[in-house]
């Protein structure tokens, strides 16, 4: 249950989908005055090093983030510049030696009235986090729980302001965490239907991977839910030298509803720069 360890893959292609959407998503909902609750049900060590050991034996840093950060940066899309920036805001000159997991992100963004609550299981990851945050002073703006992300978080639904961003992005190591997911999002949905829900999986040819964002988007349409869902493909399936993970995607119930044109320019523009074989591809669509 405790092998998973974000820190070999830490700066991919998945990061870079799952956090420019993240960024995209807490940018527009700090909009407005009210507080907001960020609910990370997976938050990790929050703070990664590239150039340390994990990330260098996996080399998935280079093929990612590293990748997006030797573009011509004026040239990319507004939502991936503001990507670049927040992680470049965690480095000291040009060099990229510190990833900002999703917890560091979001605090990031939020304003003192807003508020962060954070689950880890794993313990070494647990200890890192609490001490990683810790080093940035977030006060009562952040609280990090060893807790079941999964079932934690209902004793925060619905928060008190009424507005909530709920990002779930499980290891699915356990084939159980898809139906976890899905049992999850239901019983949010219940509890708080008007909150914004973020759902990370792995693209993978296992049956459980595939039918995930079918069965997101019928419990969003039967709900009268908006959803958008976007993919992005880097390689083939089928294992390569190195193997890792093909692709990715991000489905979203209640999205911002600029999101989608936000991602419009950037998807392409991410197969460009992160795409390893011919199989590079990427999808966005929404509904509701």
């Amino acid at each position: 249950m405790f092998s998973y360890r974000h820190a070999f893959h830490a700066g991919n292609h998945a990061d870079v989908l799952k956090h420019t959407v993240l960024i995209a998503t807490v940018q527009y909902l700090t909009q407005k005055e009210a507080a907001l609750t960020v609910l990370d049900t997976h938050g990790g060590a929050g703070l990664y090093r590239l150039d340390g050991d994990y990330a260098s034996k996996s080399g998935e840093a280079e093929e990612g983030i590293l990748r997006l950060a030797a573009a011509k940066e004026a040239e990319l899309a507004p939502v991936l510049q503001d990507y670049l920036q927040l992680v470049r805001s965690f480095n000291q000159g040009n060099a990229l030696r510190n990833y900002p997991g999703s917890p560091f992100i979001s605090q990031a963004l939020l304003r003192p009235h807003d508020r962060l609550k954070a689950f880890e299981l794993h313990p070494t990851d647990m200890r890192s986090l609490t001490g990683n945050m810790a080093q940035l002073e977030v006060g009562r703006k952040v609280s990090i729980l060893l807790e079941d992300g999964f079932e934690g978080v209902k004793k925060f639904l619905p928060p008190p302001s009424r507005r909530a961003l709920l990002l779930c992005d499980p290891s699915y190591e356990l084939k159980t965490d898809y139906g976890r997911v899905l049992d999850m999002v239901t019983d949010s949905l219940k509890r708080f239907p008007t909150g914004t829900y973020a759902i990370w999986y792995p693209i993978i040819p296992r049956p459980e991977a595939h039918d995930l964002p079918k069965r997101l988007k019928t419990m969003a349409t039967k709900a009268g839910k908006s959803w958008l869902h976007a993919t992005l493909t880097v390689k083939s399936n089928k294992t390569s030298e190195r193997g890792g993970l093909p692709g990715s995607g991000m489905f979203l119930i209640n999205p911002p509803f600029n999101l989608k044109d936000q991602l419009k320019p950037a998807m392409p523009q991410l197969v460009k720069l992160l795409g390893q074989d011919d199989n590079a591809a990427f999808t966005l669509e929404s509904g509701g």
